[in-house]
């Protein structure tokens, strides 16, 4: 018998586990620079806490059998952060600012047989603040952390859940969801053929059209017959692209002279889970003097009514936050030739010549391990020298410890080109 792992899921190799740390370490830096702790939740979590906010689909949940209650892997971490903050955290002092690196558990519509059903995540969530200064942190975080990574080439596709739905609102009630539908899929066919009067067919028409640089889109919406709320939501979306180009602008580190946003009131999510911007950061990895296919590398916006739906009393607290699809980050580096090709090699290898030399062997490899970063290893087996030493140029050691009878070690470097060069101490 043949035993494989279970269908959707896949095993990390060291090499993958290498580069995965690679992406995490660097964008752990980047949060702890910006005053982020990290938060670990739980992998389970009851069924009805991740449907609370109506982003998740009961179908798409990997289920987990319990006799007492409806469990399931959890496909995101927003609502488990959710639950933790108004459960665990209610004495807090905000604003309180989080980050997670996790796996996930999701079954899509499309999932197959073999369709991978285990992610990993890293992001970010900023609870207790609301308004231009909480949403610019956020998304100048996120430039951030892609710019870290040396991931140069993204744009920032940024939405206004509430511009975008009070624009809906002049649409019947009746038909409004399938409007509402069609602008999501960008289509344009449906909106052409469904039943409107000609002005409600212009207007969908338009919203799907509310894409561009930021100045010509905000000059179409500005024409638009807008209430006072509408016009408040537009103001707050112009003041936030003006602080975020003038931040980006004077990063001596950046490339372009503007944030790299195309601003799309069409964007809408198919739930309503967000208050306020909505965005996606898509990736253009560059092979060579190609440039491969976009990937959406992250996506996040505010929530500022979530946290309500978890508290006993209802009492919410506003969030934003995104999270970045780390195995997506890494397809992109590769693309990019920016992860690690290998494993870290060892920096040493201990080698006791005779049995009477074992407890010396151990000694002297646990005093280089005294050297923080150091990586030492133990020759385990009955091998010749030159064995020993094809091993250890195999996997890029470059120092062994010959540990002799009187328990002194002779230390023999090998060179990768031109052999090996011994001392003694």
């Amino acid at each position: 018998m043949v035993y494989q792992s279970p269908a959707g899921a896949r095993d990390l190799l060291p090499l993958d586990v290498a580069q995965k740390h690679w992406v995490e370490e660097r964008l752990q830096q980047v949060f702890h620079r910006w005053g982020y702790h990290r938060i670990i939740t739980s992998t389970l979590e009851r069924l009805d806490t991740l449907m609370a906010g109506g982003a998740i689909q009961r179908s798409t949940v990997i289920q987990v059998q319990d006799r007492e209650e409806e469990l399931g892997l959890r496909p995101e971490l927003t609502a488990s952060i959710a639950r933790t903050a108004v459960t665990r955290m209610a004495g807090a002092t905000f604003p309180q600012r989080l980050y997670y690196n996790a796996n996930v558990f999701c079954r899509t519509p499309d999932s197959s047989h073999n369709r991978q059903l285990e992610f990993y995540q890293t992001g970010v969530e900023l609870l207790g603040s609301e308004g231009l200064l909480a949403d610019a942190e956020v998304l100048l975080l996120l430039a951030e952390c892609l710019n870290e990574l040396g991931l140069h080439n993204w744009q920032l596709i940024l939405g206004e859940a509430e511009i975008t739905q009070s624009l809906l609102a002049s649409f019947p009630a009746s038909g409004r969801d399938r409007v509402r539908q069609a602008i999501a899929h960008l289509d344009r066919v449906t909106l052409e053929t469904l039943p409107l009067s000609e002005d409600l067919r212009a207007r969908a028409l338009m919203m799907l059209d509310l894409r561009g640089h930021p100045a010509d889109v905000l000059q179409k919406v500005t024409k638009l017959s807008l209430d006072a709320p509408q016009q408040a939501a537009l103001h707050r979306l112009k003041s936030l692209v003006e602080i975020l180009d003038r931040c980006f602008s004077a990063d001596s580190n950046q490339n372009s002279q503007s944030f790299p946003i195309i601003l799309d009131l069409s964007m809408i999510r198919t739930f309503d889970y967000y208050t306020g911007i909505v965005f996606e950061v898509i990736g253009n990895a560059v092979i060579g003097d190609t440039t491969a296919q976009p990937q959406i590398l992250g996506q996040g916006g505010r929530y500022d009514q979530l946290l309500g739906l978890y508290h006993p009393q209802g009492k919410t607290v506003p969030g934003i936050g995104f999270v970045l699809n780390t195995e997506d980050l890494q397809q992109a580096l590769l693309s990019a030739d920016r992860l690690p090709q290998a494993t870290p090699a060892s920096d040493w290898l201990v080698v006791a010549r005779s049995p009477a030399t074992y407890a010396a062997a151990f000694a002297y490899a646990e005093k280089l391990r005294c050297t923080p970063g150091l990586r030492v290893e133990m020759d385990l087996g009955d091998r010749q020298p030159e064995e020993i030493r094809t091993y250890a140029r195999q996997r890029r050691i470059q120092q062994i410890a010959w540990l002799k009878d009187d328990g002194s070690a002779e230390i023999e470097t090998l060179k990768r080109e031109q052999g090996r060069a011994g001392s003694k101490e």
